[in-house]
């Protein structure tokens, strides 16, 4: 699967993906008939790939290519494809962890930047799900296994001081991709950036005042530090729910390119982020006044699920498998040492819920004055009410990162987003 080699790279479109495939006999057998009646569609809507299905008339596949560039942006914005062979190694330790969380691997070709991965159907991207004000009853389970496990099983808590680092070396070398987060979440929308964009003229006053707010300046650099200089676990790197598939029952998280081991909190307050962008987006999508309350209570019920099934989850297995360098369990000998012990834990989680609450924050201010933006608020059409439900998100979010240790717990969070919900902004223009 992995390891194959087949000259210098080249992007492959239609044609020469076709005949590509057609000389690999495990897919060929895999899709069917003949390789000239196989369907292939490109539907890559993100901002760095092309991203292929194909069908034939056994079955079908994904494939997805990694492009020399920033697709957003064009050849002006070179990237490395390296970054293909870090999502691969990624996505094959995170089906060991997590085994039935993430697509089946069928093929990997090193030179050409490409992965084939099992077809997912009938799964769409949950975030055009959560626009359309659909809900999801199974992904609070799923996701939250998949977070305690790929994020608990690559910390100290649960290896030796030489497998970690072991783990840390294995993705140092994707520091392209890092860099990009650095940049448009830590950096730009703080200051004048060309690609920087908003909702103008409607956000034109809280855009300039987030360049001067130095509060602001501190907090954003402090999460910009620990995102650099804390490699706490193997992360998704990227863990929105653009990258997450679900029908009513199934989820797969994809697309794990930015994998890099860093702080935990990035990971799941980018999940939390991206369900209070869903929330406050929701009522630019309203057909009518209050046509969406249902969803919107059960978006910020998952919220809360989140975080509490995920931290449940990641102190059962912390209690069943101290196997890590940290905290050994020599130390907390006895009764004494447990009831010691078990506090720390939960001092642990607190310090994780703080992280993941500054980082939620500004995974969501990104999304408004960054490079790259949501379908949520994308996709309210009239601009002045997408505008105002972006100011409720960065009112809220700018409160969790200057003061993310006044939200004890996450239904601070849920409950600040609920009180935001009818906040009329101010707008420029």
């Amino acid at each position: 699967m992995a390891g194959d080699r087949a000259g210098d790279y080249r992007i492959l479109h239609e044609g020469a993906l076709r005949d590509y495939l057609a000389g690999v006999p495990d897919l060929k057998s895999r899709l069917g008939g003949e390789p000239a009646a196989w369907s292939i569609t490109e539907v890559g809507d993100g901002n760095l790939n092309l991203v292929f299905i194909v069908k034939g008339a056994r079955g079908g596949i994904a494939v997805k290519q990694a492009l020399p560039y920033v697709r957003l942006v064009g050849e002006s914005w070179p990237l490395p494809l390296s970054r293909a062979h870090f999502e691969y190694l990624a996505l094959s330790r995170q089906a060991q962890l997590a085994p039935g969380l993430v697509p089946a691997l069928l093929h990997h070709n090193e030179t050409l930047a490409l992965t084939v991965m099992e077809l997912l159907e009938p799964h769409i991207i949950m975030r055009k799900g959560l626009v359309a004000g659909s809900q999801y009853p199974g992904f609070v389970g799923d996701i939250t296994t998949f977070m305690a496990r790929t994020l608990f099983f690559t910390s100290d808590l649960a290896l030796s001081a030489a497998e970690k680092k072991d783990g840390i070396a294995g993705f140092a070398g994707n520091h392209a991709l890092c860099k990009i987060t650095e940049d448009l979440i830590f950096t730009d929308p703080y200051r004048i950036a060309e690609q920087n964009r908003w909702t103008a003229p409607y956000l034109d006053g809280l855009a300039a005042g987030l360049r001067d707010d130095m509060e602001l300046h501190v907090a954003i650099s402090r999460l910009k530090l620990k995102f650099m200089a804390s490699p706490e676990a193997l992360l998704h790197g990227d863990l929105h729910t653009g990258s997450i598939m679900v029908t009513e029952s199934e989820m797969r998280v994809i697309d794990p390119e930015f994998a890099f081991y860093g702080p935990m909190g990035f990971d799941v307050g980018a999940v939390l982020a991206n369900l209070l962008m869903a929330y406050f987006a929701s009522a630019g999508h309203e057909r009518a006044p209050g046509d969406r309350r249902a969803f919107e209570g059960w978006v910020l019920e998952t919220v809360e699920q989140v975080w509490n099934e995920f931290a449940r989850k990641f102190l059962e297995l912390w209690r069943a498998n101290a196997t890590g360098d940290a905290y050994p369990v020599s130390l907390f000998a006895g009764e004494k040492g447990a009831i010691r012990l078990e506090a720390e834990r939960q001092a642990y989680m607190q310090r994780l819920f703080t992280d993941t609450v500054g980082f939620a924050a500004a995974k969501t201010i990104r999304r408004i004055f960054g490079l790259a933006h949501n379908i949520d608020f994308e996709l309210i059409e009239d601009p002045r009410k997408r505008a105002v439900s972006e100011a409720r998100a960065v009112r809220l979010a700018r409160g969790m990162m200057v003061e993310a240790v006044a939200f004890r717990t996450i239904a601070d969070v849920a409950g600040a987003a609920r009180k935001l919900r009818d906040w009329r902004p101010e707008l420029s223009g």
